[in-house]
């Protein structure tokens, strides 16, 4: 399982971005792959690559539809092989002592 922290947003649309990542949200949700949004970024789970790539190509379509001249995207991918980590046993190894 891959595990994702994505944040995507335009920086070419003043202070407030809000209006972006709620449509972001939007595209990630309707994936149908499991996701935690915070304060700062989405965390995403995902069977592979291609279809977490699927999903950040969709929301990086979706701003350019609304506009944006300009997108930064902040992207980290655990890519566990040994094991089968999800969000939720990634916070529950914090738990642990």
């Amino acid at each position: 399982m891959i595990i994702a922290s994505l944040a995507i947003f335009p920086t070419s649309e003043g202070a407030s971005v809000s209006k972006y990542v709620k449509e972001v949200i939007k595209v990630i949700e309707s994936s149908g792959l499991k996701s935690v949004t915070g304060g700062m970024n989405t965390t995403i789970e995902s069977p592979d690559l291609a279809t977490l790539f699927e999903v950040i190509q969709k929301a990086h379509a979706k701003i350019t539809e609304m506009g944006a001249q300009r997108i930064h995207i902040d992207l980290n991918i655990d890519h566990r092989l040994d094991k089968d980590a999800t969000i939720h046993s990634k916070l529950n190894a914090l738990d642990k002592d």
